[in-house]
């Protein structure tokens, strides 16, 4: 796998808990990782991946339930609307939920991989280099 520096990377975390996106942010902070966008929900991630002002993420890490629009919405419109299909960006979701049967539904909507909460930066960074196909040196 080639290595990229970490802090070339870009992640968008869309979580509605301000809590969870901070200690995401923490964890992307502890392996390298300081460029990085939140949206509080799908709808809010839709309109920063929609602008052509913002630079694509590299890997998005969002939850699976949320209010306004929940993780498995954002994947359908991620995979399936022009203009975002065509970019394939990695969707790590990361949840709480351990329900195998909703873990593989997400799956199979367009999810990279379902994560479970919590997790660890070495282990967030192993499964951020294995979603965008490269080693990060931090």
């Amino acid at each position: 796998m080639p290595n990229k520096e970490a802090e070339g990377i870009r992640v968008l975390i869309v979580d509605d808990q301000k809590t969870m996106r901070k200690i995401v942010r923490q964890l992307l902070s502890q392996i390298g990782i300081e460029n990085v966008i939140e949206a509080k929900n799908g709808e809010e991630a839709l309109d920063i991946l929609n602008n052509p002002r913002v630079p694509d993420p590299d890997v998005v890490i969002c939850d699976l339930h949320m209010d306004t629009m929940d993780g498995t919405e954002l994947l359908n419109h991620m995979r399936r609307e022009e203009g975002l299909k065509e970019r394939m960006i990695p969707v790590l979701i990361l949840t709480g939920d351990g329900d195998d049967l909703i873990h593989d539904v997400t799956l199979q909507v367009g999810a990279t991989k379902v994560l479970t909460k919590p997790i660890s930066a070495p282990d967030l960074q192993r499964e951020i280099e294995e979603a965008v196909g490269f080693t990060l040196d931090s």
